[in-house]
């Protein structure tokens, strides 16, 4: 089914296709017309799946085409994102489907003025689109009305959990009436997230996509076994290989992406960070590059992770190996989003090969290994590697010819 056979609004139906959307995803598929229903539903889908379109686009078509019966203008929907990044950037994709509906939505989000958002929401807002704490900030100062609301939206409730926003999520259920339609979307699932969706939503409509494999099958995923003193020597050379490619990295810790940044600086590669100890503006400015191509490699932890939603990430980079499973699988859905081809190849020192272990098992599949010969090994330490030889293009080329193997020791 093509997206021009659904009884859109005209103005969502002219935006999706000039925005390219032709056909839906498999969640997109599954999930629009429950929603338009008025069902509620719980969605896990991996990352880069289109789950945001697949909430945005029913959203806005009810509200678009219900608004003309409203008298006065109120707060119709919330929907709940864990990250200030998130929050712009889902309602970045509210407001370029919703062009022309006249569909108000207003993001409130941290570590910026409050003024302006309170301003937009003077003004009137259809849909607002939150952060927990600033939500909770302006609903006690009485700037947030919720007492009309129809629909609730909890996205990335995963995350949610992780960031410990379990109690903010059950008490903003005291502050919206009880009959509303509840949307519930996680990219992965466990008992507490289970706990949390049943106690939120009623008779819901369950979607899983691709359960049994949590990583995005449009990405192609390595590991390339380093020192972990040799790994700056190896992301260097890979970055001057791929010069025209868009580099996600992923570090452990906001000390160590300044300091991989400051490696590469040396090395005459220019980086950006983003991390929790950087201010909104800063953050917000550098992934706006990021998206524009201004700046090609973007170095990141892993809290900012999922606020990375941009299409056209051509490689991640695990420069550390996650300490935590899941966010391996959060981390490489930066790229291979919107249907197309990622790659994603991790560094793995001796000290994190049980780290690798853990992902494996939670993935439920050996990552294929990116051989390297003890020749380009040494020449890549060295800087003086014959860049015709053995290089990552041709390593990353000759690996597909192997079946991923389960390594000795496993």
């Amino acid at each position: 089914m093509r997206f021009d056979q659904y009884d859109f609004h005209p103005s969502i139906k002219e935006n999706l296709k000039a925005l390219n959307f032709i056909r839906p995803t498999d969640i997109q598929y599954k999930a629009i017309k429950p929603i338009m229903k008025g069902e509620d539903v719980l969605a896990i889908a991996q990352t880069g799946t289109g789950k945001t379109a697949a909430f945005v686009i029913p959203v806005l078509d009810y509200i678009a085409k219900s608004n003309k019966h409203q008298n006065v203008r109120k707060t119709r929907c919330l929907v709940m994102e864990p990250t200030r990044e998130l929050s712009i950037q889902i309602t970045e994709v509210f407001e370029s489907i919703g062009k022309g509906t006249r569909v108000k939505i207003v993001n409130l989000h941290g570590g910026v003025s409050q003024d302006p958002q309170i301003e937009g929401l003077v003004k009137g807002a259809d849909i607002v689109v939150s952060t927990p704490g600033r939500l909770f900030d302006l609903i006690h100062q009485g700037h947030v009305q919720l007492d009309n609301l129809e629909i609730l939206v909890v996205d990335e409730a995963d995350h949610m959990l992780d960031l410990g926003f379990f109690k903010d999520i059950k008490d903003i259920l005291r502050h919206i009436p009880r009959e509303r339609q509840t949307l519930f979307f996680s990219a992965t699932i466990n008992d507490k997230i289970k706990k949390l969706a049943y106690d939120i939503v009623q008779n819901a409509i369950r979607i899983q996509i691709s359960p049994e494999n949590p990583v995005n099958k449009n990405i192609h995923h390595q590991v390339a076994f380093i020192e972990m003193d040799d790994k700056r020597f190896f992301l260097e050379r890979l970055v001057n290989e791929y010069l025209e490619s868009r580099i996600l990295i992923f570090v452990r810790t906001k000390v160590r992406a300044e300091r991989v940044k400051n490696a590469l600086e040396r090395a005459g590669v220019e980086s950006a960070t983003i991390h929790g100890d950087k201010e909104q503006a800063d953050r917000t400015s550098v992934l706006n590059e990021f998206k524009s191509g201004k700046n090609r490699l973007l170095i990141a932890t892993d809290v900012s992770a999922r606020g990375i939603d941009i299409t056209g990430v051509d490689y991640v980079v695990n420069y550390d190996i996650p300490d935590v499973p899941e966010n391996y699988v959060h981390r490489v859905g930066r790229t291979g989003r919107g249907g197309k081809k990622g790659q994603a190849i991790s560094f793995c020192a001796k000290e994190e090969k049980i780290l690798l272990s853990a992902i494996e098992d939670y993935i439920g599949s050996p990552i294929e290994v990116l051989k390297i010969d003890r020749e380009s090994y040494s020449e890549t330490i060295s800087f003086t590697a014959d860049e015709t030889q053995n290089d990552w293009h041709k390593l990353i080329k000759e690996s597909d010819e192997f079946k991923p193997k389960t390594r000795k020791g496993k």
